[in-house]
């Protein structure tokens, strides 16, 4: 029995699901990637790269590359390259409106603390 796409996209979804997995995939935008240098940029333990690492190979998004004893990694396909710039857009928008939201809201804040001339008079 196959499975409706929706559940599948909120698999991929959930496998993308993980800081060091989109930090990974990020480096790896601009071409192939040695692990050492991976561990570089992400500073983490060794294995916890390499788990996160076989998660993503396993699901074909990224694919390693062996030249001796160097081990470096790339993205199977420029598709994911555009999900994450689609994704930047996205959180982009949404911390812009958020930005509004939170000056209009010091704003109203600044002119109910602020008693108007001649208030309390009478």
């Amino acid at each position: 029995m196959q499975i409706p796409l929706y559940q599948a996209k909120a698999e991929f979804f959930r496998m993308l699901g993980h800081p060091v997995r989109i930090r990974v995939l990020e480096l790896l935008q601009g071409g192939p990637v040695t692990v050492r240098d991976l561990l570089i940029e992400i500073e983490i333990e060794p294995s916890s790269l390499s788990q996160q690492l076989a998660v993503l190979r396993r699901s074909g998004i990224v694919v390693s590359i062996r030249q001796g004893s160097t081990v470096s990694y790339a993205l199977a396909g420029g598709d994911v390259a555009e999900l994450l710039r689609a994704a930047r857009r996205i959180l982009t928008e949404l911390l812009v409106g958020q930005h509004e939201l939170l000056a209009e809201l010091r704003q109203a804040d600044l002119t109910v603390a602020m008693p108007r001339e001649g208030a309390g008079r009478g």
